[in-house]
């Protein structure tokens, strides 16, 4: 039978770990998915990547590493979604995965102009957004949590743009009829966020954040499970 494959790009902080699990117990968690339909591969650790024909759906991770950093495992693993993995199995990839799937496919990676993006924010569906199979289900506008400080510059050429805001105007993108990008975090829950918020406290200070702010922003929603229960519809 074949399994959700969930490429992780790296791992979450121990302290935030120790407590909510990792970047696949997130995703797993909040699709209410079951751990033996999933294949994990920790392709950040260079480990032999799967077999395609194995594989029903790919998720991408976050992660703390840079797109622009070009490290080598990142360098393959865009290679492996751009010759394997880009036909009729569905992609989606989440912050890190988001910006990786912009890159390998032509559009342009790096650090955002007006600099982080924290807590939760609202988030507005473009026209193609709010007829797009898998963002359409949410409504035109929706709070999602954030936590990223790089950004898909320019998307790929022939990608939809389907989400943004203000700050942000590519929090979502699809190509292909069957990969999508989303800026934010669908398998954050409030508290994940709150914690995110909390372990890089004294960094956003330096750095002019209001962190009160930042977490008065918070909100729980279910906009995050929603989109990747759809996901796992359109498999």
């Amino acid at each position: 039978m074949k399994k959700i494959l969930i490429i992780k790009a790296g791992t979450t902080y121990d302290s935030i770990r120790e407590k909510y699990g990792d970047f696949e117990d997130y995703i797993i968690n909040t699709a209410d998915l079951n751990y033996e339909d999933i294949l994990v591969w920790n392709a950040y650790q260079k480990e032999k990547e799967p077999d395609i024909n194995d594989v029903s759906a790919i998720i991408i991770t976050g992660s703390h590493s840079m797109v622009s950093d070009f490290e080598d495992w990142s360098v393959m693993l865009s290679k492996w979604l751009k010759d394997t993995a880009s036909g009729k199995v569905p992609i989606l990839g989440i912050c890190y995965g988001h910006q990786l799937l912009a890159q390998t496919f032509g559009g342009t990676v790096g650090y955002h102009p007006r600099g982080k993006e924290f807590g939760t924010v609202y988030i507005e569906l473009t026209e193609d957004g709010e007829k797009d199979p898998l963002l359409g289900v949410l409504p035109e506008k929706f709070f999602g949590h954030v936590a990223h400080s790089q950004t898909a510059i320019k998307v790929p050429p022939e990608a939809l743009v389907l989400a943004g805001n203000e700050f942000e105007p590519h929090h979502a993108f699809a190509l292909k009829n069957n990969i999508w990008g989303v800026q934010f975090h669908p398998e954050f829950t409030m508290d994940i966020t709150h914690s995110y918020i909390e372990k890089l406290e004294d960094s956003l200070k330096i750095e002019g954040y209001d962190i009160k702010a930042l977490k008065s922003s918070l909100q729980d929603n279910d906009y995050g499970k929603i989109l990747l229960k759809r996901f796992i519809e359109l498999i």
